[in-house]
């Protein structure tokens, strides 16, 4: 392909932000943005962006190296599943939060929606199965329907400490070392972890396990396009080389140093804009089932990045805008009421499929019934996003705050497009909002009060804290 090929089928894919309805000339006065709102802050967000790339210069945003420092690891991930692909039915991924719904985001966006259903779905390459909690009967079920002897887990934890993951481990190696033998174990596990620290990178030394890293500058919710996402894409025939094109693509938007130029600039500061003025949820509603778990993704994304209890200096703020994820046209039936008609504290980002990868017509019978017979002569795309156009419309006329992003087609490329337009967003957000969206204290909180509870060295004043905690009463328990 010519460097001219290239640019065009670049460009044919680019995903495209439509921002027109959030603008009062579309919505009305009282709930619309003025376009002077976004000149007057539009410096702000510039020097937002200039901070994000300045951090990035010092080796402080490691999401933004991805799309172009791991050509070794993409190699070596494809020759791994070249390897394992054959020896294995099953591939079983032991994480959770940003360990787990990256990889559930790419195998629903790419992959057969039955996938795991049946094997000409599969195209050789092995189930795949995400373990993404501890409630004993999902994980005695599952274990229940696999030969561990053809089955292969990826362990994932930078610390090897996350209670829910490690303890999945250990029932998984029982598991295994029943079937196989002790001296095997190691065979059947990955582990994704830090390279230089943590227990689970010792395991898996011991063990003699097949070892990837997660790099030290990468939190777990922006981890998707490392071995993290990239390893169970890799083992389901997902061409990952592409998805990190995809992102360097939209990596190359995202530096744009023209405010108007860059989507996710623009998207962070009229999101912030938003929540200023009181739009305080944040819907994510894909018009496509493949997008559907990016909305999952996304959730995490935004929630653990932007809900923060103090500023930079320290000052208590309590903010974070909400994230909401719904399903368009399912979600028509279900939440769109509430969008229509209930407080106007949302701004609902919807995800447009312009070019479905299946045709699929409507077929035309009972013309003589004016409620059925139209349906005729058209299709499933059709009627999909004119059910997308006419909910954009209906919350235009009831002055709803809505936006849509624009996807030419749904393959890897452009999924690793969003990935990054959401997570470059997200960090331009947290500039704004004037927190560190990369942290993450409040869900430490509650890991640490689980680790005291359950006996863990060092953690003894978390316990006390527990025991001494007020009691319920049980009046009060109906």
């Amino acid at each position: 392909m010519s460097a001219d090929q290239k640019v065009q089928s670049e460009t044919d894919l680019r995903v495209k932000l439509d921002i027109n309805n959030v603008f009062a000339e579309m919505i009305g006065q009282k709930h619309g943005l003025q376009r002077k709102e976004l000149f007057d802050f539009k410096d702000e967000a510039v020097k937002a962006h200039q901070n994000i790339l300045a951090a990035a210069e010092a080796g402080e945003m490691g999401f933004m190296e991805l799309p172009h420092n791991q050509q070794e690891i993409v190699a070596e991930l494809k020759q791994t599943a070249e390897e394992l692909k054959d020896k294995f039915d099953n591939f079983v991924v032991l994480g959770i939060g940003g360990s787990a719904l990256g990889n559930i985001a790419v195998q629903t966006a790419i992959n057969d929606p039955y996938y795991n259903l049946f094997a000409e779905a599969r195209d050789g390459y092995p189930r795949l199965f995400v373990s993404d909690n501890v409630d004993p009967e999902g994980v005695k079920a599952l274990l229940a329907k696999l030969d561990p002897k053809k089955t292969l887990f990826n362990v994932i934890s930078k610390s090897g400490s996350t209670a829910e993951t490690m303890s999945q481990f250990l029932l998984a190696r029982k598991f295994i070392a029943e079937a196989v033998g002790e001296d095997r174990v190691g065979e059947h596990f990955i582990a994704t972890t830090s390279k230089d620290s943590g227990y689970l990178i010792e395991i898996a030394e011991r063990e003699g396990m097949k070892k990837f890293f997660i790099p030290d500058n990468v939190g777990g919710r922006f981890s998707v396009l490392t071995p993290v996402g990239l390893l169970s894409a890799a083992m389901t025939g997902v061409d990952i080389e592409q998805l990190l094109a995809g992102a360097a693509y939209m990596d190359k938007i995202c530096r744009e140093n023209d405010f108007w130029q860059n989507p996710a600039l623009v998207n962070a500061l009229i999101q912030y804009l938003a929540y200023k003025k009181g739009k305080v949820m944040s819907v994510m509603m894909p018009y496509s089932d493949r997008l559907s778990d990016l909305a999952d993704w996304y959730r995490q994304l935004w929630a653990e990045s932007l809900g923060k209890e103090v500023d930079r200096q320290g000052n208590k703020v309590n903010l974070g805008p909400t994230p909401i994820k719904a399903l368009g046209a399912t979600d028509q039936h279900s939440q769109a009421q509430l969008y229509m008609e209930g407080p106007f504290d949302k701004i609902i980002t919807f995800l447009e499929v312009e070019n479905f990868a299946e045709e699929l017509e409507i077929p035309k019978a009972y013309a003589d019934l004016d409620g059925l017979g139209y349906l005729g002569d058209h299709n499933f795309a059709e009627l999909i996003n004119t059910e997308k156009w006419a909910t954009e419309l209906a919350l235009n006329k009831r002055q709803r705050m809505n936006q849509t992003v624009k996807v030419p087609k749904v393959n890897e490329f452009t999924l690793g497009q969003l990935f990054y337009f959401f997570e470059f967003q997200t960090a331009v957000a947290g500039e704004l909002f004037n927190i560190n969206a990369f942290n993450q204290p409040g869900v430490e909180l509650g890991k640490n009060y689980t680790y005291g509870i359950f006996g863990r060295s060092g953690y003894q004043a978390k316990k006390d804290e527990f025991e001494n905690s007020a009691q319920k009463n049980e009046d009060l328990i109906l």
